[in-house]
């Protein structure tokens, strides 16, 4: 392999945000979602758009920042398209509970999209919305029945991507308070346990430096059901 193909590794999905390829990008998202479904088609959907209406591109050092409104299936298309994620600092949780998310430029020039579901649950069949129910939402569902599931969201998904935007996405330009780069800590080590805990999240306990867990504090966490307080 040339070197040179490894200047950007996002080239792929640039390429197909450019010629408005949604079903490779969605095809990309599965790369991380591990399955295709709406929620995840709607993230690719608008993450696409609003990379195409602010005329930006990611090279994961916060020169563009994602702010999602949700820890849903959504989001995982955003982070795909967009190359805002967790791990480069680029992706602000916003825990609205609204399937929604702004990208903004570091100016604080920013378009925010949200999904307009009704028209997705107009293409969604009877059948899909049983199996979701059982499968999903109940946990009961036989893996006949969960393949069927992964077979019609697939379906879905594709068809998702294909509906004109005015339909599945309301679209508006704003301006935001971006959040700073982000700041880079010293690790310390742990006198109880011995791993290295970025500084800030260190703690004292008898005098000693500890780590969140072996200091017994409550901590922060984000689960299914968004941002809570653990211990």
């Amino acid at each position: 392999m040339d070197i040179r193909d490894l200047d950007n590794p996002r080239q792929e999905i640039e390429q197909a945000i450019a010629t408005g390829d949604l079903q490779k990008l969605l095809r990309l998202s599965g790369l991380l979602h591990g399955h295709f479904c709406p929620g995840s088609a709607l993230g690719v959907k608008a993450a696409a758009r609003a990379v195409r209406e602010l005329g930006v591109r990611s090279t994961g050092m916060e020169e563009v920042v994602a702010m999602v409104e949700t820890n849903s299936c959504f989001a995982d298309g955003v982070q795909m398209v967009t190359g805002c994620s967790l791990g480069n600092n680029a992706l602000i949780y916003r825990d609205y509970g609204k399937t929604a998310f702004t990208l903004a430029k570091r100016t604080g020039e920013g378009v925010r999209i949200s999904a307009i579901f009704e028209r997705v649950a107009q293409e969604r069949s009877t059948e899909a919305t049983e199996l979701w129910e059982k499968v999903v939402v109940k946990r009961s569902g036989s893996n006949e029945e969960s393949q069927r599931l992964t077979r019609l969201w697939r379906e879905l998904s594709f068809k998702v991507v294909e509906l004109p935007d005015k339909e599945v996405l309301k679209i508006q330009k704003v301006k935001n308070d971006v959040p700073a780069y982000a700041r880079i800590f010293a690790s310390v080590p742990c006198s109880v346990c011995g791993e290295g805990i970025m500084e800030p999240r260190a703690r004292v306990k008898d005098g000693k430096i500890v780590c969140l867990p072996c200091s017994g504090q409550p901590y922060y966490q984000l689960g299914g059901d968004g941002m809570s307080i653990i211990g």
